[in-house]
């Protein structure tokens, strides 16, 4: 990382034991240094709705969006939507478009059946239950983007993703396994994939190729990555995590250094 084109980075590396507890193994620069996390913000609001499906404040298949689309289709980019529209571009489950203001959309959903805005929804049911001090999503930011925090509150939220206790097991591994399966689309910044496997929130990276995440990752590696420069990836296969956030838009040194790096936290920690 001391090689990356950018003013300021920091990463870190977590793994999960074999008692499901987990502890940050490696890290590198300012801890605790704000950075904004662009659309990794949209993992946060995917747990937001995974904790109101699990205490009933709303179902994974009720309507949200455009006709036909659920609240499960708004959370795997298959609503129909296109990137910033609410007219939709084709129906449900048709193809895998990437969509910001279908995680708005999710945000107002959420804030209509618990009667509460999104953000003190979001700071009451995930960010102060895993103590991610550092984190705000301010009112007015946008849910597909908007988050700022540390470095270390994104690993805690790696943790969580480890070994969860907001939601159960079951729910964390059927929203990280691929949803609506055979959709084609397009992973930005790295093209078009048939199928562009996503779950619930969280890209799958499957036989993805080329892909931010590294070669030594299995395929059911889940995470996302943003264009502030940011990612966060978790490869349930080798328990390990890895978290980056620093100061320069994403681009082509991204996609080269983003899997070196993942490679060499695979290499060192999982492969040792």
């Amino acid at each position: 990382m001391a090689r990356w084109p950018v003013g300021s980075a920091a990463a870190g590396v977590v793994r999960a034991g074999a008692a499901e507890e987990v502890e940050v193994v490696e890290h590198t620069g300012d801890l605790d240094a704000p950075f904004g996390w662009a659309s990794v913000t949209k993992l946060l609001v995917a747990m937001a709705v995974l904790v109101a499906h699990e205490e009933g404040t709303l179902g994974l298949d009720d309507p949200a969006g455009p006709p036909g689309s659920t609240v499960r289709h708004l959370l795997a980019h298959a609503s129909g939507l296109g990137p910033d529209s609410e007219k939709p571009l084709t129906a449900p489950a048709r193809r895998r478009i990437y969509s910001n203001i279908g995680y708005e959309i999710l945000a107002d959903t959420v804030a209509e059946s618990s009667g509460m805005p999104f953000t003190d929804y979001l700071r009451s049911g995930v960010v102060h239950p895993l103590q991610m001090t550092g984190t705000e999503l301010a009112p007015g930011s946008s849910p597909a983007s908007g988050a700022r925090g540390p470095v270390r509150d994104l690993l805690t939220l790696a943790g969580e993703l480890l070994a969860p206790r907001l939601v159960s097991v079951s729910t964390l591994a059927s929203a990280t396994s691929v949803a609506f399966p055979g959709l084609a689309g397009v992973l930005p910044g790295f093209g078009r994939f048939d199928p562009c496997d996503w779950g619930l929130g969280f890209e799958v990276r499957d036989a993805k190729s080329p892909h931010w995440t590294g070669t030594l990752n299995s395929p059911a590696t889940f995470g996302h990555f943003g264009q502030s420069g940011s990612f966060v990836w978790v490869d349930p296969v080798a328990r390990l995590a890895c978290a980056a956030l620093c100061d320069r838009d994403f681009g082509p040194w991204a996609a080269r250094a983003w899997p070196a790096l993942s490679d060499g936290v695979m290499a060192r920690w999982a492969l040792a």
